[in-house]
């Protein structure tokens, strides 16, 4: 009797646990780490990064992450199974070119291996891209080749000016991925082509891919061609009737969701 009320409390505790414990979402650092001179001649590190509330961070996003139980950090090393090391969710964002870093660490093949057993494993990645001119295309794309996606050195959605919103609308409707939202804004976004499993989540008005998702093993990929989801686009300065901070939510869900270690 005793023995079954043990193996009952040990049971409730396992439920309560599980829902309790954070999972961990890691934002790299490591293969965009942005340099930027500040007035006074430091050079200081910027952009898309979680602690940064400027209109440049992902500050909102990572709130959004918390919101829902996951637990932040950031990743300033290369990856590793060390590093990755207890990661449920691994976001990698534009990837320095040597515009935006003198000194840029390039994905390798190395990196990319170690990236897709993680995966492999049941890890969830995020592959955020970025219109040609403002990210490094080719290495990106060692990582991104590995599931089936390539990001494609072109632009989609351009938008000239805040004139001009409704030239970055994409409409979301019947979605596995954005189930809330249905009206985003992604602006001079890359296209990406697709093969073998990955299949299209998003697709801009002239009918590229933008966005798409695969399985992997145990784990799953989420791909994207700009990293939309910053400070400026989810903090209420787009018209009304834009749903970025409704597709950051759904996103946030949907990734959490798939996490299968």
């Amino acid at each position: 009797m005793k023995r079954k009320l043990f193996v009952i409390v040990l049971f409730v505790y396992s439920i309560i646990a599980g829902k309790v414990m954070a999972q961990t979402v890691a934002l790299d650092y490591y293969f965009n780490h942005e340099i930027h001179t500040t007035k006074d001649g430091q050079n200081k590190r910027f952009h898309y990064m979680w602690e940064d509330t400027a209109n440049s961070g992902f500050s909102i996003w990572g709130d959004i992450f918390k919101s829902q139980g996951a637990k932040l950090t950031s990743i300033e090393v290369a990856p590793t199974t060390q590093s990755l090391k207890g990661v449920a969710v691994y976001i990698i964002v534009d990837p320095d070119s040597k515009k935006e870093n003198p000194s840029p660490n390039y994905i390798q093949k190395a990196d990319a291996d170690n990236i897709a057993q993680w995966v492999k494993a049941g890890g969830v990645l995020v592959l955020m891209a970025n219109d040609s001119a403002n990210v490094e295309l080719q290495h990106f794309n060692i990582l991104a080749g590995c599931f089936g996606m390539h990001f494609n050195n072109d632009m989609q959605n351009h938008v000239i000016d805040d004139a001009h919103f409704e030239d970055g609308a994409v409409l979301i409707n019947n979605n596995p991925v954005f189930k809330i939202s249905k009206k985003a804004f992604l602006k001079d976004v890359c296209s990406i082509t697709l093969t073998g499993k990955a299949t299209a989540i998003l697709k801009s008005p002239a009918g590229a891919t933008i966005a798409a998702i695969t399985k992997y093993g145990k784990g799953t990929v989420f791909a994207v061609g700009d990293p939309w989801l910053y400070n400026e686009y989810v903090n209420g300065r787009l018209p009304a009737g834009f749903d970025n901070d409704k597709a950051a939510a759904d996103l946030t869900k949907y990734l959490l969701l798939q996490v299968n270690q």
